[in-house]
């Protein structure tokens, strides 16, 4: 049977693959597997506590009841802080006295699809074997408790919102000695598009506080809007909103916020490379960059660590997904890391990915700066990049072909240090990405389809 945990927990077609029932298990599961963490000396820490969240998804109200039932019928007493940003559920299982938390959101998909990710205690994402164990019992039946044994479930959506709200607005604005708040956006006009998402009272309530003016867009979900032509997937609008308006700049988030894109005043995006390199500099000119190295994949665009090189940032790089971004972090001892797409993981603030802290922290940084996002994401030009899927391939054998490997040796050696190949297998599907960066477009592609057919000829099925 293929593995029910993907890179980034359950996923599937709501109430088709990821149904009530299987919701029940997976709390049920979850509670046997991580209720060992709520001791100390050997001895339980009280009643044992998990919290659940949620993103703006109308399938997210039968699958947070069924999940939180399995979780109280196993013993834990259920904090349901309703709708919040999967990172504001990874803050407050770290900030909290609970044992896991657990998110509702299927993030940048469309609406009908949803997902169930579980934060061990502390915040931090689940390692393989952890979900292997869950996996492992679920469904198993057990000694479950009885009478004063079985968990209650709460519902406390404001104080969980409010208390991360305030984490994010500390992070660039600290209180003062007399416990008043600083401004440090004050006076920069940004527009927010929050996908009709989880962020849709978060982000642009933390961007006020911390002084911006805020002109929100895509913030009213119905339970059916969430990520339609909104957010980082579909920025038109934001990019058309940021130029009617005179803003300085936009952000973009995803249905679960743990992403954010941008847009300069002229309405040209800045992808998640370059908010990183922004961030890594600015980190770096305060002495905050551990090692002076940020964590990326192996998507993020050559242009990237060319630039970073000559500021005397190394690199480090990770196989795709925010989790073995943070892996490498937590291993390295870095504080910086991050995707192409726009997660961008913070460890001074943050467990996880978090697309309202990358915003406050990067508009935080076009005013410390004086610059312009414009100008900023300017030193972090992008290498023309061209990517061909290949399908209906033997993927496995992508690695070992010889001919492919000869190839690929062949079209490195004539880029040399001005560009590069990526040969990448769907973790899905029977299908090759080939990708190709290059000093000109025209180059990219002529690399990138030498590539593909070779691929297409030596794997077919």
């Amino acid at each position: 049977m293929p593995k029910m945990f993907g890179t980034d927990g359950v996923r599937g077609l709501a109430n088709k693959d990821l149904t009530a029932r299987l919701a029940l298990d997976l709390g049920d599961a979850a509670v046997r597997v991580l209720g060992d963490a709520g001791t100390k000396d050997d001895q339980p820490e009280g009643r044992r506590r998990a919290l659940v969240g949620r993103d703006t998804r109308v399938s997210g109200d039968f699958l947070a009841s069924a999940l939180s039932a399995g979780m109280s019928a196993g013993g834990f007493d259920v904090i349901d802080a309703g709708i919040i940003p999967t990172p504001g559920v990874a803050y407050l299982t770290s900030v909290l006295n609970v044992e896991m938390g657990a998110v509702i959101s299927a993030s940048h998909n469309p609406m009908p699809d949803n997902g169930i990710k579980f934060f061990a205690r502390g915040g931090f994402k689940l390692p393989d074997q952890k979900e292997d164990e869950i996996e492992a019992v679920l469904g198993q039946d057990w000694e479950r408790p009885t009478g004063a044994g079985v968990g209650r479930v709460s519902h406390d959506q404001n104080t969980a919102t409010n208390l991360y709200i305030d984490h994010l607005v500390s992070t660039i604005a600290p209180l003062n000695d007399d416990q008043t708040q600083p401004k440090p956006l004050k006076g920069l006009k940004i527009v927010a598009d929050c996908a009709n998402g989880a962020t849709s009272v978060v982000a642009p309530e933390a961007l006020r506080r911390a002084g911006a003016d805020v002109i929100v867009i895509n913030a009213s979900p119905d339970g059916y809007n969430i990520n339609k032509n909104a957010g980082s997937t579909h920025p038109e609008q934001l990019q058309a909103m940021v130029k009617a308006t005179d803003a300085v700049m936009g952000v973009a988030f995803d249905g679960d916020a743990d992403r954010c894109l941008a847009v300069d005043e002229d309405g040209n995006m800045v992808n998640g490379d370059q908010i990183m390199g922004i961030l890594a500099r600015a980190k770096q000119r305060e002495g905050k960059l551990a090692h002076d190295t940020l964590v990326v994949t192996v998507m993020s665009n050559l242009g990237l660590k060319l630039a970073l090189k000559d500021m005397g940032i190394k690199t480090v790089e990770t196989a795709v997904g925010d989790r073995y971004v943070l892996e490498e972090m937590l291993k390295g001892g870095y504080t910086l890391g991050g995707e192409q797409s726009g997660h961008v993981i913070n460890r001074e603030f943050a467990t996880t990915g978090d697309g309202t802290l990358t915003a406050l922290t990067l508009c935080n940084e076009v005013v410390k700066s004086g610059k312009s996002l414009k100008e900023l994401a300017a030193d972090f030009p992008q290498l023309p990049q061209t990517l061909i899927n290949v399908p209906n391939v033997d993927k496995n054998a992508a690695s070992t072909n010889p001919r492919i490997q000869a190839a690929v040796a062949h079209e490195e050696e004539l880029l040399g240090e001005s560009g590069r190949v990526l040969l990448r297998p769907s973790g899905t599907e029977p299908l090759v990405r080939v990708m190709a960066e290059a000093a000109t477009q025209a180059y990219a592609d002529e690399v990138c389809t030498r590539l593909a057919k070779i691929v297409a000829e030596e794997l077919a099925l």
